[in-house]
């Protein structure tokens, strides 16, 4: 069992990693909540993972998939915690992935103006990046995560034990947060012939050096100024895919970590059309995506003007076109891209998924 903690002064916490840590919450909420004397656990019905907080609990399970999280679920779902008589001194409990996370976060700092909640990340992308840091939100139609809050869980139980029956694409949604911490793990830039980092680490030593490197990040800029904003590196293309995604009509069917993964080619060639790195940064990104069994290649089929419409609604644009991208001293926030050189790049990919395979 693996505890990475997350050093933000009064609302420190832990994060648990290990096979079966699942059965340790009624320590985790008596020690980590010690006024909650009733919770409600928030669930997907295909999560299939029972808890037991040590303390009565109502259960509410919410709708399956990205769309779920609403403004209006958030709404339902506070009726509920208002109906089962929860107080801001109790818990909410948040067992599944990052959907699960996010709404029942973000309905959790909503309730009373914040009641404490818990996670238990059931998917390898919460445990290794949604679950932790304390993002929470859900989605308009104009974009992805716009509406949410920063509100710490009081802790984090990661158990690797329920990742076993994840299905393929699950798995590769979690990969490519794993990559993105590949490219954040040492601080320098990758190249061509770097070993990919932690790779092959036991899947619980993998799990705990990307919350490791998250809970650094947080500590030092909880609230998402430039130094947090690394971690969205290959998400603003992500983000704006997955935006696309839950447009009425669209048959783009792209998991979070799926997106990432083309989006951190995306920054790579946008990188290298801004002459911050060379064609090896390209090829290292190529590489590190394909280690994490990724692909590197835009849909088809896609509009980009509609892509560069979501993007400039990112939360990092400060009224421009913002993105994080590799450099001579590694990723870093760059401001007022021209949205020209956004377009050539889309353009560029198109060309490289049209290509022949060598």
């Amino acid at each position: 069992m693996n505890t990475v903690p997350v050093e933000l002064g009064e609302r420190r916490y832990d994060v648990v990693i290990g096979a079966g840590v699942r059965r340790e919450l009624p320590a985790v909420v008596s020690a980590a909540v010690p006024s909650a004397a009733r919770a409600v656990v928030v669930t997907q019905a295909g999560i299939g993972v029972d808890v037991d907080p040590g303390i009565p609990r109502d259960w509410f399970t919410i709708p399956d998939g990205e769309k779920a999280k609403s403004l209006a679920a958030v709404e339902e779902l506070c009726r509920f915690f208002a109906h089962s008589g929860l107080s801001r001194s109790d818990v909410v409990i948040a067992v599944g992935g990052g959907v699960v996370t996010d709404l029942a976060g973000f309905a959790a700092a909503s309730f009373h103006r914040g009641t404490p909640y818990v996670n238990v990340a059931t998917t390898l992308l919460a445990q290794v990046d949604a679950a932790v840091g304390g993002k929470t939100g859900v989605n308009l139609p104009e974009g992805k995560n716009l509406v949410g809050a920063f509100w710490q869980p009081s802790a984090v139980l990661c158990d690797t034990e329920v990742l076993t029956t994840l299905p393929p694409r699950e798995w590769a949604s979690g990969r490519g947060e794993m990559a993105k911490y590949a490219f954040l793990d040492t601080g320098r830039p990758l190249d061509a012939g770097s070993d990919v980092p932690f790779l092959d680490a036991p899947l619980d030593e993998q799990v705990a050096r990307c919350v490791a490197i998250k809970a650094t990040v947080v500590a030092a800029d909880e609230r998402e100024g430039d130094g947090r904003m690394v971690l969205n590196y290959g998400h603003t293309l992500a983000h704006a895919l997955e935006a696309v995604s839950l447009s009425p009509g669209s048959s783009l069917d792209l998991r979070h970590g799926e997106a990432v993964g083309v989006g951190l080619v995306f920054a790579a060639l946008l990188a290298r059309r801004l002459d911050r790195i060379t064609d090896d940064g390209v090829d290292a990104h190529l590489r590190v995506v394909g280690a994490f069994d990724l692909s590197p290649d835009l849909p088809p089929g896609i509009d980009p003007e509609l892509l560069l419409t979501f993007m400039t609604r990112d939360k990092k644009a400060h009224h421009d076109l913002t993105f994080v991208l590799d450099g001579p001293d590694g990723v870093a926030v760059v401001r007022g891209i021209d949205p020209g050189e956004v377009l050539a790049t889309l353009g560029e990919m198109e060309t490289m998924r049209q290509a022949p395979s060598p």
